[in-house]
């Protein structure tokens, strides 16, 4: 049984900004109290840990990955990284040398396929080693953004309302999983700032509503 839950990261029900998840592992800005922490476990079915990136809570917008590795902004300190390895183990650490540091805004991924930001463009490599999937430069629905415009697990994904039916037929086949439009917290668009999901669980703002939690239901646990 898939479960969903309602939460709020320090006030806000912009989750997707502070906490970043793949298939077995999620990480989470420090001081989160344990109540949260073991919603947060629960809901997800991962391992937990607690870190900074560039000595930032906004782990969602630094940080991208999937089950085989995540990539860091440039900017990202020494004991961050050291922290990040002693924590995940057997997963590929890639640092971008960039000077975007957005990384959750501008790639797009599961542990089948990446999209990434024309941005990134000359990156296209370094991410494909480090996450092991096929990689595609494009824009979703005329945004370079791609992170923002959608959010995607091994099982479905979710794209902003304003995503044509060619392109959403195109990232149904290129990610292989159920792709729908939606919305998050009463019609927000930019569905990966208020939800973090993996193939197991999703966590949503406070603010989303019955029929958008209908939607997330069927499009990424049917």
């Amino acid at each position: 049984m898939n479960s969903i839950e309602k939460i709020s990261i320090y006030g806000s029900s912009s989750i997707g900004v502070f906490i970043f998840t793949s298939e077995t592992f999620s990480l989470i800005p420090p001081d989160i109290d344990f109540r949260k922490i073991k919603i947060i476990e629960n809901t997800l079915n991962t391992k937990v840990f607690s870190t900074t990136i560039m000595n930032s809570k906004l782990l969602g917008i630094f940080v991208i990955g999937n089950s085989k590795g995540i990539l860091v902004p440039k900017l990202v300190l020494e004991r961050e990284i050291s922290s990040l390895k002693k924590y995940l183990d057997n997963i590929n650490i890639g640092i971008i040398d960039s000077k975007v540091t957005a990384l959750g805004n501008l790639i797009l991924t599961n542990d089948h396929a990446a999209i990434v930001s024309p941005y990134l463009s000359g990156l296209s490599k370094k991410i494909q080693e480090i996450l092991d999937v096929e990689v595609i430069i494009k824009d979703i629905g005329g945004s370079p953004l791609v992170g923002a415009m959608a959010l995607v697990t091994n099982r479905g994904g979710l794209v902003h309302p304003m995503i044509p039916d060619d392109e959403i037929d195109f990232l149904k086949d290129f990610f292989k999983v159920n792709m729908n439009v939606g919305t998050i917290n009463r019609g927000y668009p930019y569905i990966r700032v208020g939800m973090v999901a993996n193939s197991k669980g999703a966590l949503i703002g406070m603010d989303t509503t019955g029929p958008e939690i209908m939607r997330i239901m069927a499009t990424l646990f049917h």
